[in-house]
């Protein structure tokens, strides 16, 4: 599976492919974690999980779970690769996977099953400098 993008930083990924999760809330849930401290994210799936937060009123249990188990996979990786865990800032996309039917009697009957492509990169964001912390290189004089 080819990724969204490569990024300049540091980064550890994961993928769940091919699971049977719907994509049209897989889409939902990775678009609110896109952007969040990897800590930050974790927790607020688990506060989907355990029915503590809500997205428009939903949960969202099925693709919840799914996605949360790729991002401690991803979070492994990234302990692994020497990854600074506070810097961490989430990337998650959700697309649709292959299509597969399940045959009832003839061709035109049957059902689609949901098949959803999930990919997580745990990018490394260097620390921000306040303006009165001194540089190496500069002087103060």
């Amino acid at each position: 599976m080819m990724y969204t993008f490569k990024p300049k930083e540091d980064y550890a990924k994961a993928n769940g492919v091919n699971l049977s999760i719907s994509t049209k809330d897989s889409i939902i849930i990775c678009r609110k974690i896109r952007g969040m401290y990897l800590y930050d994210a974790e927790k607020f799936l688990e506060n989907l999980v355990n029915k503590k937060a809500n997205l428009h009123g939903k949960y969202y249990t099925n693709a919840t779970k799914t996605i949360l188990d790729v991002l401690r996979s991803c979070k492994a990786n990234a302990e692994n690769l020497g990854l600074d865990m506070e810097n961490l800032v989430v990337h998650a996309s959700a697309h649709k996977g292959p299509t597969i039917k399940r045959r009832r009697r003839k061709s035109d009957f049957g059902s689609q099953m949901k098949i959803t492509n999930i990919e997580i990169m745990l990018i490394e964001k260097p620390k921000k400098v306040q303006k009165g912390d001194n540089v190496e290189g500069k002087n103060d004089n």
